[in-house]
């Protein structure tokens, strides 16, 4: 028999004949949805681990999973979570020779900087306003203090590979690209440009900075994330000549259920 404690708030953890079986815990996101984070969960823990925490919500409930989890995705939609968007997972590696990112430079007028070496501010009103051209993040508001624990406080913030782009002569933050430490692979987290600084390369350039210096590294791909529906994010990632490799969900469960 599968018992579920919450030991913390919005925190709720299952063990079955004393033994841990999973843990689920619920992420308020600066778009102000909640998000179901399930972490190290036997599949017999997953029923009732969402039962205990939609006993305990009000609001819509937001989840991603792989769209490879059949068991989970089933106990997900017999409790009422819908289909709401999907994305697709790539591969896409740093080598300039294989990318085509050889020789990209920053165009002239612009610099790139460290975040580290950003004002915080204008760093969350820079990724708020590119966050609101990304599926599934429209109306994100960052709290400034609460971006920078989150970015720098981070163990996979790489200061080499989160990069900004600089208008020299208006002193705007234009654009960023961010990569993610990871012991397994890097994440491409974002990349993008302001809407008045775009089709000026700058994406690419940021990226082509980025990935030399993991290829230097030896670090031979990046993950990365693309909506299937986010037709901006496409091409700086088709010419780095990415490849599939599986798949994401994200389900929403409308309170009450519709």
């Amino acid at each position: 028999m599968v018992v579920v404690s919450s030991e913390a708030p919005l925190r709720w953890s299952a063990s079955r004949d004393g033994v841990a079986a999973g843990q689920l815990r619920v992420l308020r996101r600066p778009d102000a949805r909640c998000f179901l984070l399930l972490r190290d969960c036997a599949p017999q823990a997953y029923g009732p681990l969402l039962d205990a925490t939609l006993d305990a919500m009000d609001q819509d409930l937001y989840v991603d999973v792989d769209e490879t989890a059949g068991d989970l995705q089933g106990e997900l939609a017999r409790r009422g979570f819908v289909e709401k968007r999907r994305e697709d997972y790539y591969l896409v590696p740093t080598d300039p020779t294989v990318t085509g990112l050889a020789g990209r430079s920053v165009p002239d007028g612009f610099r790139v900087i460290s975040a580290v070496e950003a004002d915080v501010d204008r760093l969350g009103e820079l990724d708020d306003t590119l966050r609101q051209d990304v599926p599934g993040t429209a109306g994100w508001r960052s709290d400034p203090a609460e971006l920078a624990r989150q970015t720098f406080g981070d163990p996979g913030f790489d200061p080499a590979t989160y990069l900004l782009a600089v208008d020299t002569a208006a002193d705007a933050y234009a654009g960023l690209v961010r990569i993610w430490a990871a012991a397994s692979r890097p994440r491409l987290g974002l990349v993008g440009t302001v809407r008045a600084y775009r089709r000026r390369g700058l994406a690419t350039a940021l990226l082509a900075r980025a990935f030399a210096v993991l290829h230097a590294r030896g670090r031979p791909a990046v993950t990365c994330e693309v909506d299937r529906t986010n037709a901006a994010s496409t091409p700086p990632v088709d010419r780095a000549r990415r490849s599939p490799y599986r798949g994401g969900v994200e389900l929403v469960r409308r309170h009450p259920p519709s």
